[in-house]
């Protein structure tokens, strides 16, 4: 397996790490809204596709508060895994979830980029896992922060990529019928491109589907 090998529901799974009050509030590498509706992006396509969802939070009733609930409401019977450390791969829960997967290639997402983030990936590339990036789903303390811990991680071996990237890459083809809707409902909750979707329904009607006809 390879970075050239794309992901799947079969070869990959996800980790959503820290989207919670406290991590939000240091948020300002981006508009807050940017990772908040992005990090749903990834959650409802996890679901769509059946991915195997790690969900972490760390100091969750001290300190940091839950994890956000447009996430966590969609997995009703997921653990969540709380931690005490920044880095998630340090707790023995959080590495038992992921090896528990059996899959190699990890999309991670997270609050903040410079720990939450770039800590598990680079262990997790030393461990032999592929790491994928959604960049516009993470979020730091300043842009600078952001940036270089990309950085750091794409020097390291980790494949940037973005939330509607990561629905495409496993959408694949508009005539996929099994998740034709789900994806689409996901574009228009959460896209720009929705705005279109909406427009070519009302204009078109039954015509209206990127899947030909019979989608």
């Amino acid at each position: 397996m390879s970075n050239l090998d794309m992901l799947t529901p079969q070869n990959s799974a996800i980790a959503l790490i820290d989207y919670q009050p406290a991590m939000y509030q240091g948020v300002q590498s981006h508009d807050r809204i940017v990772p908040f509706n992005n990090v749903q992006i990834l959650a409802k396509t996890a679901k769509l596709f059946k991915i195997p969802t790690v969900i972490s939070t760390v100091a969750s009733k001290t300190f940091s508060g839950p994890f956000m609930p447009e996430v966590t409401d969609l997995f009703p019977n997921q653990d969540i895994i709380d931690r005490t450390s920044m880095n998630a791969w340090l707790d023995a829960n959080f590495r038992k979830a992921m090896h528990a997967t059996g899959r190699k290639k990890i999309v991670i997402g997270g609050l903040w980029t410079h720990a939450c983030v770039l800590f598990p990936t680079l262990d997790m590339l030393k461990e032999g896992f592929e790491i994928y990036v959604p960049a516009d789903a993470c979020g730091d303390v300043s842009p600078e922060a952001h940036t270089r811990s990309m950085e750091r991680m794409i020097q390291a071996g980790a494949v940037p990529i973005t939330s509607l990237q990561y629905v495409f890459e496993l959408q694949q083809d508009w005539a996929r019928l099994e998740t034709y809707d789900g994806v689409m409902d996901i574009i228009k909750a959460h896209s720009p491109y929705g705005i279109q979707i909406r427009f070519s329904k009302w204009a078109l009607g039954d015509h209206a589907s990127e899947g030909g006809a019979a989608a």
